[in-house]
């Protein structure tokens, strides 16, 4: 019933009533006389005929706006349990779905009695925004990390990706980022909340109707899941958000089940009672270098659209560096994470435990585990140093990793741009590792822990191979910068993404390649491979976690230790090449040059 129809039945039964205005309207039995005599200065009735009409098309509108808004909120539950948690099962048919969630809450309400029922709106509306923000946060993780947010140890990673913005896009893009992440989620909430209450209102006003509807949408729900309906491949009924965070409970306690796990995993070390003048016995003398190659992934070597150029710069380097006098193997290590999240498997090679969280990285970070790193200097044979340009803070960690001197962006001697995230191009940071460590004369065996940070996410602009002579301060990539492309444009079409990729990755190997040929001897030792795989853009949805893993010496004796090992010749691991946990390395490496040599040691495996 219409206003306008209310206001005619008021004025029949009440003798009087009130106009659009407010002003009082006469009598029914005086009506006509008023209108025959009308007072002076008074408008006929007939002069007004649009005043009905006004109020009509405003009855209309407001009516329009109640049912706009009703659908509105409708959707935006329905959204908010139909909607996946990753990208790509975002399709039409996602939300062709009968949400038992749904169906459930809404006999709920109809049930309680008027402030419990609205009490339970509100809970419910502020659950679905937190799901909602639940599941696109989740998206994002996906789209990076190939796995879910941890409700319990990924906190810190939010503040990583903040800086990452900042340091890629600048502290403007930075800013408009986190606020539009707030807004998104204040929004969520509130409208999700507003949304919930309004049904719950409009099913109260309208009993019969909502009880019959959700009566007939339950058996629908029963009746598809008895028969197995679906859509497109995709089932009709659907109770994936109660799945959903069935699996987060489960994830949590697992979590909490982990710290005692990984406890007693820490706490056995083959290796912690082997006295010093006893462990690696098989390098003493000489200069041993541990790199890591960021983003170097088992996709750039088998990818077809990467295979060959990347494919090319490994052969280039395998015959250049032969003809200097260096060998080299490959094998293949599977990393604990992908996408990012470094310092978990460089903490995971370096301790031969698997490092998956941060949870996992803080006990061990905190504990008297040693590193592969922390045994070196534990000898008293070599000075460990860490070249590591990706650290912009204090970073107290590095005690732990057993180095006793840490060379970070700042201590470089670096006065060029940033490459985006990179705050030093690959070449820059070998060469000052010659300048500041390995060129200085009477000297000790150096063990040295370096990060090559080029190839890291967003793979654009990235530097080119220029004269090493050139190098100076580093001012000269100032105009090399210049001539790269704009990470803005590169991320608008994932081909780009993935050509970038691989330049980046063929800069860095070119690098550290042409720096063994320029500065290695018979007593270098390199051991480099990737930190994990790249994000899912590039590897096409793979979760694939293997990196390859070379070592090269000139001294044939280093490599007839590791003979056993059964790796590939050259700087490519073939594909059926051996594959380890990253985990297992440490302990295979010490027993290969312990005093016994050529005996590949024993690893708790991944976990």
């Amino acid at each position: 019933m219409s206003l306008f129809t209310r206001s005619r039945q008021s004025s029949d039964t009440t003798g009087g009533g009130a106009d659009e205005d407010g002003a009082a309207s006469a009598p029914a039995d005086t009506a006509g006389a008023a209108a025959a005599s009308p007072s002076p200065g008074a408008t006929p009735a007939a002069a007004r005929p649009g005043r009905f009409g006004r109020r009509l098309r405003r009855l209309r509108a407001a009516r329009g706006v109640t049912v706009g808004t009703t659908v509105l909120a409708g959707a935006l539950v329905l959204f908010a349990l139909l909607v996946p948690n990753r990208v790509e099962r975002l399709t039409f048919d996602a939300f062709l779905r009968l949400p038992a969630e749904g169906i459930l809450l809404a006999a709920l309400l109809l049930a309680l009695p008027g402030r419990p029922r609205r009490i339970t709106a509100v809970v419910s509306g502020v659950l679905l925004g937190l799901l909602t923000v639940l599941k696109l946060v989740d998206m994002g993780f996906y789209q990076v990390l190939a796995r879910p947010f941890d409700l319990v140890l990924d906190w810190i990673l939010l503040d990583d990706a903040a800086d990452f913005v900042r340091e890629s896009f600048g502290r403007g893009g930075q800013v408009l980022a986190v606020a539009g992440v707030i807004v998104l989620f204040v929004s969520l909430l509130v409208l999700m909340t507003l949304a919930t209450v309004r049904l719950a209102d409009l099913m109260v006003r309208h009993r019969p109707v909502a009880a019959r509807t959700t009566l007939v949408l339950g058996v629908a729900w029963i009746t598809c899941v008895t028969l197995g309906v679906r859509i497109t491949g995709v089932p009709v009924a659907t109770k994936g958000t109660a799945e959903m965070l069935g699996n987060r409970v489960e994830q949590v306690r697992a979590g909490l089940r982990d710290a005692r796990v990984f406890e007693e995993q820490a706490a056995v070390d083959a290796f912690a009672g082997t006295p010093p003048d006893r462990l690696l016995t098989g390098l003493r003398g000489k200069d041993v270098l541990f790199t890591f190659i960021e983003s170097y992934g088992r996709v750039a070597i088998d990818d077809p659209a990467m295979a060959g150029p990347v494919g090319a710069v490994l052969a280039e380097g395998t015959g250049r560096l032969e003809s200097a006098g260096f060998s080299s193997r490959s094998g293949w290590l599977t990393s604990p994470v992908t996408g990012a999240g470094s310092w978990l498997a460089h903490s995971t090679f370096l301790s031969g435990l698997w490092i998956k969280n941060q949870q996992r990285y803080r006990s061990l970070t905190t504990s008297d585990r040693m590193t592969l790193t922390g045994y070196f200097r534990k000898t008293g044979d070599w000075r460990t140093v860490g070249i590591v340009p990706g650290v912009r803070r204090a970073w107290p960690e590095g005690e732990f990793f057993g180095l006793d001197h840490i060379y970070d962006s700042e201590r470089l001697g670096y006065h060029g741009p940033y490459f985006s995230w990179t705050p030093v191009p690959d070449q820059f940071s070998l060469e000052a590792f010659e300048r500041l460590e390995h060129g200085r004369k009477d000297r000790r065996p150096i063990m040295a822990e370096i990060i090559l940070a080029s190839s890291h996410n967003p793979w654009s602009p990235i530097a080119r191979m220029i004269d090493w002579d050139d190098l100076g301060d580093g001012s000269v990539f100032h105009e090399i910068k210049k001539e790269g492309t704009d990470p803005k444009e590169v991320w608008k079409d994932p081909e780009k993404v993935r050509t970038e990729y691989r330049r980046a990755i063929e800069y860095s190997l070119r690098s550290l390649i042409e720096w063994v040929e320029r500065y290695g001897d018979e007593d270098t030792v390199l051991v480099f491979l990737g930190d994990h795989q790249p994000v899912p853009t590039v590897t096409a949805g793979s979760t694939g976690k293997d990196v390859p893993v070379t070592i090269v010496a000139r001294d044939e004796k280093v490599l007839d230790r590791v003979e056993g090992w059964g790796w590939t010749d050259g700087l490519k691991p073939a594909p059926d090449a051996p594959r380890w946990g990253m985990d297992a390395f440490r302990d295979r490496f010490m027993t290969a040059f312990g005093p016994r040599g050529g005996t590949p040691g024993t690893s708790a495996g991944t976990g």
